[in-house]
């Protein structure tokens, strides 16, 4: 199951990041290492948010991320929210779907 996790930053997000940045990135590359992060990155002009697209069978893996995120608890994140991702094209695609095969109605 894949899960995107959204956050919205607060508008001076990038004059802010420092302080918290190498810690933000510690968890994320440990998450990455346990299997659950696939990939994560800010939004670029502007650098309003960010996405961060976890695999996981439960949306506790992404909500405990975003708990405990130094970025989230500095107050850079003003707003978060975690939606299911049903993926279907892809190499890693969850529920992948090919051309022609029979679709359930």
């Amino acid at each position: 199951m894949h899960y995107l996790l959204l956050y919205e930053y607060v508008p001076d997000y990038l004059q802010r990041r420092g302080e918290f940045r190498n810690q933000h990135l510690q968890a994320a590359w440990e998450s990455q290492a346990r299997g659950e992060l696939v990939l994560g990155g800010a939004f670029a002009n502007p650098a309003d948010g960010a996405a961060i697209l976890f695999r996981c069978e439960s949306r506790r893996v992404p909500e405990r991320f975003a708990v405990t995120d130094p970025y989230v608890l500095g107050g850079l994140v003003t707003r978060w929210q975690i939606r299911e991702w049903t993926t279907v094209v892809g190499e890693q695609a969850s529920a992948p779907v090919r051309p022609g095969a029979h679709q359930p109605a």
